[in-house]
């Protein structure tokens, strides 16, 4: 089955890695290097056997190459993922295995945090490998990308808003977050501050109760099905993936999906239901790629108010794909797609879109060459 996986996405790399003596068992996946060195998060994640985790790595790489070319980076699509319980398995041994792995590949992977890592966890990542980003600002980081993240999915949400509505605000618009963790939260405060009324939902009953003990009067409910099935504007997946599944698609009553979830589409199917039901898509690759916009310019000597800048900017590229799907009679998911493929086929000579994201602004700093 293992085997079958890899064949059918596609991938250039699949690295296993195994520590006996540290309990490390990880995969590393490259999907593509063409534009550059395959930039993605590592996940810590308690999946139920190594098939489960490697469907999520591939997954998860494939969906990076279109991420970072949609966001103009110089990076292809890689991704890690590590087995286990990261609050029982985690340990500092552990993580500096996993960074002597990251380190044997010379530069073809880049790395940073993900669900179940940490900018503490990258610090200790960082001790092995010269391929780590996310670091905490004393050791020359960016700190949290979640930071970026939350604000590059407000925006892509705010150009929906302009799209749907004709005005880039949330104001007064009820907005379901489904995941507070470490993007739902920041994003929670975005749109509070924009005027917009709140309802979450978490799995974790701690990460509900802390955003409710900082904001009283955001709402929860039970869980994911229950938010959907609310009268809402927005929905907003900020978890794990898969979140639109049929039974939530057919649930949903919400005019637009905007989150930072990686992989929300259950199936090849979900835009097409979702379009079916006049729910506008903004396809998540693109929403969600101001945290690796963020852990890139680490690669640059990190400059806050520049990443944010490009961050920004998935307003304008978040409306351009949005116009494009409408114009050519195509989902949005399928038209961010076309936009990425067509990037990675021209090998970055070419910008995919004004404004992109990614762009280096007039005099900013040019990556180093990491190959």
């Amino acid at each position: 089955m293992a085997t079958d996986l890899i064949d059918l996405a596609g991938h250039e790399q699949v690295v296993f890695c195994s520590d006996p003596d540290t309990g490390l068992r990880a995969i590393i996946a490259l999907h593509s290097t063409s534009l550059g060195p395959g930039l993605g998060g590592t996940r810590f994640h308690p999946y139920e056997s190594t098939d489960a985790a490697l469907a999520d790595v591939l997954r998860l790489s494939r969906a990076m190459s279109s991420k970072n070319a949609l966001a103009g980076l110089d990076h292809g699509g890689g991704k890690a993922v590590v087995i286990g319980d990261p609050h029982r398995d985690k340990t500092p041994e552990l993580l500096r295995a996993y960074g002597r792995f990251v380190e044997s590949l010379g530069g073809r992977y880049v790395t940073a945090c993900d669900v179940g890592t940490y900018v503490a966890d990258m610090d200790v990542v960082a001790e092995e490998t010269r391929w780590a980003t996310g670091r905490s600002p004393e050791r020359g980081g960016a700190g949290d990308s979640s930071v970026l993240t939350a604000l590059g999915v407000f925006q892509g949400m705010r150009a929906v808003a302009q799209h749907v509505w004709g005005e880039a605000t949330l104001a007064g618009r009820r907005v379901g977050i489904a995941g507070v963790g470490k993007v739902g939260a920041r994003l929670t405060e975005h749109l509070l501050e924009d005027g917009a009324e709140v309802v979450v939902t978490d799995v974790d009953d701690a990460a509900v109760a802390r955003l409710l003990g900082r904001h009283p009067q955001v709402r929860a409910v039970d869980d994911a099905t229950a938010l959907a099935r609310l009268e809402l504007d927005v929905f907003s997946p900020n978890a794990l993936g898969g979140a639109l599944d049929d039974d939530t698609v057919d649930a949903l009553r919400a005019r637009v999906v905007c989150g930072g979830a990686n992989n929300q589409l259950a199936s090849a199917e979900t835009p097409d239901r979702l379009a079916a039901r006049g729910v506008v898509y903004a396809p998540d690759f693109l929403v969600n790629a101001g945290g690796v916009i963020q852990v890139s310019d680490e690669l640059h000597g990190f400059d806050m108010e520049r990443a944010a800048g490009r961050t920004r900017a998935i307003f304008e590229s978040t409306l351009e794909v949005l116009r494009t799907a409408d114009a050519e009679g195509l989902t949005p998911a399928v038209a961010a797609d076309r936009l990425a493929e067509r990037r990675i086929a021209s090998g970055g000579s070419t910008p995919w879109l004004p404004g992109q994201a990614g762009a280096v602004p007039e005099g900013g700093t040019p990556a180093p060459e990491v190959r």
